[in-house]
């Protein structure tokens, strides 16, 4: 799972819709047909699996048939079980009743659905982090219990692993594209997890370990996808197939463990590909949250305060941010939503100028009702130059001029915040570079500025501006502005 610093927001869909699609998952939709299925002649053995003699007509139950009809319907039971679905009557008889969860699934609200599928995608996942041992029974020692040193599987690393290929794949469809997001070619996913961020070109011990985890994640999605997590395209098997004429071996050596070589956009996806569902980033999200990591969603501050709005939108990706503002919006009456956004961004505090920055943004969004609360305010300090700005983008009639000393104070402020939302960014050196070109006399004024940020703004400007001797005169003016507020 990704660390503990808060991850960008996720655009969720509504939970009628993702109860709906827990519902239609084949693991979930089996689970609970078998366990209205299930009546006092059911019997389970001591793991409360079915017993042998009733796995034929559990499968038949669910149209299953083929090889792995028995072993398909085994594990929709033992969904069932997991997650309340089906309840053990007596252990030592081995009877069942329907769980009082089953009710959940027609009766019980759309949350009350998704909490039984969380359930069953905990199982799931645990799982998909169990690899085919065909050596388990070999392991067993005389106690009963497994021999982990025999095998070469360690639970604890594996399921770690898996826990790390879920965070990323949450993390690359959260900032690149959302829900509806492109899918991930497998060898990526593999390789966030194997290649250090810090390598250039990987050794080939590198690329035989991305191989490897590349063929056990298929393995895995296979076993995610019947949940509903993701939406997965696996390996082309007649990559294998090639490999192994390659050399002729029989796909434990050789060309067989090499990774395939570069290939084109169409080719890419023999290599597999998976995609989150709406319904698996809502699963990862509540896992991530689960593991104490924050994981915001956008909505989450609709019915929050304006300065939790300003404070909790800082970090965010323009686009999220304007959807959370937008959904704050909708509960608020326009003119007294402008007045609590202008009240909020007050303050002297290093978040003070994004808090503006936001405010501005969000006050674009109310339109010509949040007039009066932006007339208000001109002649306030931290707020005149915004709300003149403001006015005079909606085309309002006597808009009174700032001064000098507003303009000056406004274009730090608006720095500043840049430097905040952005870094060091391409934008901000255009906007550096821009200041210094169109007032001759910037500097020599700049540093006069009122504004507590104006020495680390006047700083970043001389590290921004390719030019050398106008960086010069930015870092003089940055010694001269510390000097007057005695730091």
């Amino acid at each position: 799972m990704p660390d503990s610093s808060p991850l960008p927001p996720v655009r969720l869909h509504p939970e009628a819709e993702l109860a709906r699609d827990a519902l239609s998952t084949p693991l979930l939709s089996r689970a609970a047909r078998l366990a209205r299925w299930a009546g006092p002649e059911t019997r389970v053995d001591a793991g409360g699996g079915l017993v042998d003699e009733q796995l034929p007509a559990a499968a038949e139950v669910l149209s299953l048939s083929g090889d792995d009809a028995a072993s398909l319907a085994s594990e929709a039971w033992r969904i069932a079980v997991d997650t309340g679905l089906v309840e053990i009557v007596d252990e030592e008889a081995g009877t069942v009743a329907a769980g009082p969860d089953l009710a959940l699934l027609t009766g019980g609200s759309p949350h009350d659905v998704l909490t039984v599928w969380l359930a069953a995608l905990e199982t799931v996942v645990a799982d998909a982090s169990v690899p085919d041992l065909d050596g388990l029974v070999e392991a067993m020692d005389t106690g009963g219990e497994v021999d982990f040193s025999s095998l070469d599987w360690d639970p604890e690393a594996d399921a770690a692993f898996l826990e790390g290929v879920l965070g990323n794949l949450y993390l690359l469809t959260v900032n690149e594209a959302g829900p509806a997001g492109a899918a991930v070619p497998l060898p990526a996913l593999a390789a966030s997890m194997i290649v250090p961020s810090d390598m250039g070109e990987p050794t080939n011990d590198i690329l035989e370990q991305v191989s490897d985890a590349m063929m056990r994640l298929d393995d895995q999605f296979r076993v995610l996808e019947p949940v509903g997590l993701v939406e997965y395209q696996p390996v082309d098997e007649t990559l294998m197939t090639d490999a192994e004429g390659a050399d002729g071996t029989d796909g434990t050596g050789g060309a067989a463990e090499e990774t395939p070589g570069p290939v084109d956009d169409t080719d890419v996806t023999r290599y597999g590909m998976v995609r989150l569902t709406p319904l698996g980033l809502y699963g990862l999200r509540s896992r991530l949250q689960e593991a104490g990591v924050t994981a915001p969603a956008v909505g989450d501050l609709a019915d929050k305060g304006a300065d939790v709005l300003l404070d909790g939108t800082s970090g965010y990706p323009s686009a999220s941010a304007r959807a959370e503002t937008e959904q704050w919006l909708d509960r608020r009456e326009p003119l007294a939503a402008a007045r609590e956004l202008l009240a909020a961004a007050r303050g002297g505090d290093p978040g003070a100028p994004l808090r503006r920055l936001r405010c501005q943004q969000a006050l674009s969004l109310v339109g010509e009702q949040a007039e009066p609360a932006l007339r208000e305010v001109l002649d306030d300090a931290e707020l005149g130059g915004l709300a003149r700005v403001w006015l005079s983008e909606q085309g309002a009639a006597d808009v009174p001029p700032p001064s000098e000393e507003m303009v000056f104070w406004l274009t730090i402020d608006t720095v500043a915040a840049q430097l905040q939302a952005e870094g060091n960014s391409e934008e901000l050196e255009s906007l550096v570079e821009g200041l210094a070109r169109r007032h001759g006399g910037f500097f020599a004024a700049a540093w006069r500025v009122e504004h507590p940020a104006t020495a680390d703004v006047l700083e970043a400007m001389g590290r921004l501006h390719p030019d050398k001797k106008v960086a010069k005169e930015a870092r003089k003016a940055a010694f001269k502005a510390r000097s007057q507020q005695g730091g």
